[in-house]
């Protein structure tokens, strides 16, 4: 069932407006999979992106798929066969570093809502022109942080971004308090010493917290 890129942007507007942060989450051991979801969506993060930089990512999205309340997604999607390989494991929306016409075409083929990334004016207006007005700013910080983003709005204001890359509970709120941000990608709440401890309470708590951030 494919889906246009309007209808993919409006569901990923819709799965980033679920709350103030998305995890941006490496897991390398599928037994931590269901635990680590539980924690986070118990603490009010119900958006989980697995990155697909482990081997273990594509088992851990199927273990993560079925816990109550939580949006699964996969990201680092790069080629069309990633795009393949997450929809079979149950992804529910995909995030890209970047875009190209394969990895746009391939979502749009498979259904699959997409969040594509860009850096750039023009790599945001190219991703406007086919349809996507929902886009990931990447590498967030490196490209020059909220200064850059609040930059890029005001030509562009029709545009909302899920900045992500450098992300921090210490600049957070300076991405969320732009009116074209929606929500940002983070790491910091599911921290690899407490996912190796199996502290899924401390994890349940950093995300409570970031529930708290609001995006304005």
């Amino acid at each position: 069932m494919s889906i246009t890129p309007q209808d993919a942007s409006a569901r990923t507007r819709e799965i980033c407006q679920m709350a103030p942060i998305v995890p941006v989450l490496v897991v390398h051991d599928v037994a931590h999979a269901r635990p680590l979801a539980e924690a986070l969506v118990a603490g009010g993060l119900p958006a989980l992106e697995v990155t697909l930089r482990t081997p273990a990512a594509l088992d851990v999205i199927r273990e993560m798929a079925l816990v109550p309340g939580g949006v699964v997604g996969a990201g680092t999607l790069v080629t069309p066969e990633d795009v393949k390989a997450a929809v079979e494991a149950g992804a529910q929306f995909g995030v890209s570093p970047g875009a190209t016409d394969a990895l746009l075409d391939a979502c749009e083929a498979a259904g699959l809502p997409m969040l594509p990334g860009a850096a750039t004016a023009s790599e945001a207006m190219r991703l406007l022109e086919r349809g996507y007005d929902m886009l990931k700013f990447f590498p967030a910080e490196a490209s020059g942080g909220a200064p850059a983003l609040k930059a890029i709005g005001a030509p562009l204001p029709q545009i909302s971004f899920c900045p992500t890359g450098g992300v921090s509970p210490g600049n957070a709120k300076s991405y969320l308090s732009l009116p074209n941000v929606i929500c940002a990608g983070g790491s910091w709440v599911a921290p690899a010493d407490l996912v190796a401890a199996g502290d899924w309470a401390g994890i349940t708590a950093l995300a409570k917290a970031a529930r708290e951030l609001t995006a304005g």
